[in-house]
């Protein structure tokens, strides 16, 4: 606790507060002062607001509206600022009924929200796909009298052009924006260029970034980011490039987001060394790539082949401290397994699985058929250790193994002589529900049989007959 003086004031404690990096110990300044109170001192809504935004942006929602309620307890100013901190909070942390919970809470404090509030409220409903909330929250300021203005109108036309079936809706709004006494911006032509290159309409997308520049408008590193992006949609590479030269020529600095959306659009047109020409300019640039930017990268040498350079890329993200994901695990590995180079693939396996990198839903299928075609290609070149440590691995993790893996081991198997593991292997098989076909049978029993041991081959043609026998007919 802080010794305070008597003659401890707001601006003291604010002070103090915004020099305390530690969010805590800047609760521990507040609660000080506040013990203050038997001496007179209060808080004011410069204290409380301050303190109140220290609090959200830590995430700490609900002990910020607990001061918030305490400000109205104690009859302290509100200041329309101090609601919009926690809305805008809210909404950073993808809560947006929250963020409306918090703007209708003003009535409860007779506090009448102004065109701001309503302008913050709607652009987070749109910012977070609430599009019917939003278009009816819209409504709602019109019928409340909120004047609309060029912010409002730009966040509706961001709303409208998250759709496909509404894009041209948002065309005839901004076409109507002259009308009604509004000039669109930077930010209406930036919106409406984006939307239209997600979806492919990127001759539409052109005409208005050259009717931007006539009306005085000067594009964004987002605005040319986003149609260099179109551009690379639609394989207009060399026209993409143009774009971005020019952009630098402008004295716009290209930003991450950019060189990742060149990159992506030559890896996918077979051009990777541009794409590797280009990460070497960002990096120069002192723009650090990110996980998007070597995921392009690594798909893209994939694809032609450059497996060595594919493995550079994983290594510089790794030192990077950006962690792979089993997706581009993946990639690598069917890279070897395509020039059959099982044992490195194996080895990427190996890396994935020690890493601790798990499939998501989407990647389940995919490491599933890795995995398999792995152990696989590991048989079709005799390596049956590593076959069977690989084997045992999937088992262990729960990951599937298919007829065609089995059959690999314990042909293998037979053929090196080593018939017990390669009856194990049946026997898991059938455990895992695949039935043995009568190559696998026979190259089992035969292998017992030669090595005259009986009782073990009679056992598997019992085994076999049962099978037949439990088998339903056509």
């Amino acid at each position: 606790m802080f010794k305070w003086s008597k003659q401890i004031t707001p601006a003291q404690v604010e002070r103090l507060i915004r020099t305390e990096k530690d969010t805590r110990k800047a609760i521990l300044i507040f609660d000080s002062a506040t013990a203050e109170y038997s001496n007179g001192y209060r808080h004011d809504h410069n204290t409380f607001g301050l303190m109140i935004s220290r609090l959200v942006s830590s995430n700490q929602f609900r002990s910020a509206e607990v001061l918030l309620n305490r400000m109205k307890e104690e009859k302290c100013t509100i200041t329309e600022g101090i609601f919009l901190s926690i809305c805008r909070a809210y909404g950073r942390v993808h809560r947006p009924l929250d963020a409306m919970r918090v703007f209708r809470k003003m009535e409860d404090f007779q506090f009448t929200p102004t065109q701001k509030s309503y302008i913050t409220i709607f652009a987070i409903l749109v910012e977070e796909n609430q599009l019917k909330l939003a278009f009816r929250f819209y409504r709602y300021m019109k019928k409340m009298d909120i004047p609309p203005c060029v912010a409002s109108l730009n966040i509706l036309i961001k709303g409208l052009c998250k759709n496909s079936g509404t894009m041209d809706a948002a065309l005839r709004m901004f076409h109507e924006m002259a009308n009604r006494g509004f000039n669109p911006d930077s930010y209406t032509y930036g919106t409406l260029i984006n939307g239209l290159c997600k979806l492919g309409r990127v001759g539409e997308a052109k005409g208005l970034f050259k009717e931007m520049e006539s009306k005085g408008c000067m594009p964004s590193v987002v605005t040319y980011t986003n149609l260099i992006h179109g551009l690379c949609l639609c394989n207009n590479l060399d026209e993409a490039m143009g774009l971005f030269e020019e952009m630098k020529s402008k004295g716009i600095s290209p930003n991450v987001f950019t060189y990742s959306s060149l990159m992506d659009g030559f890896c996918k047109g077979g051009r990777s060394s541009q794409a590797m020409e280009l990460l070497h300019t960002m990096v120069s640039k002192r723009h650090l790539p990110n996980v998007v930017t070597y995921s392009t990268l690594m798909y893209g040498l994939c694809k032609e082949g450059k497996l060595q350079e594919a493995v550079e890329i994983l290594d510089r993200m790794k030192l990077q401290g950006l962690k792979p994901d089993a997706g581009l695990y993946g990639k690598i590995i069917t890279g070897f397994c395509d020039i059959s180079k099982f044992q490195e693939a194996a080895n990427f396996v190996d890396e994935m699985v020690l890493g601790g990198i798990l499939p998501n839903r989407v990647t389940w299928s995919l490491n599933v058929g890795i995995h398999n075609r792995v152990v696989q290609g590991l048989c079709s070149i005799a390596d049956l250790n590593r076959a069977f440590q690989l084997y045992l691995s999937m088992r262990t993790r729960g990951i599937s193994i298919d007829t065609f893996t089995f059959d690999s081991l314990v042909e293998c198997f037979c053929k090196k002589g080593n018939l017990h593991k390669a009856a194990r292997i049946v026997d898991e098989m059938m455990v895992d529900g695949c039935v043995p076909d009568e190559g696998i049978w026979g190259s089992v029993v035969s292998g017992f049989w030669d090595r005259r041991k009986v009782r073990e081959a009679a056992e598997l043609l019992q085994i076999e007959l049962m099978n037949e026998f439990v088998e339903p007919s056509d």
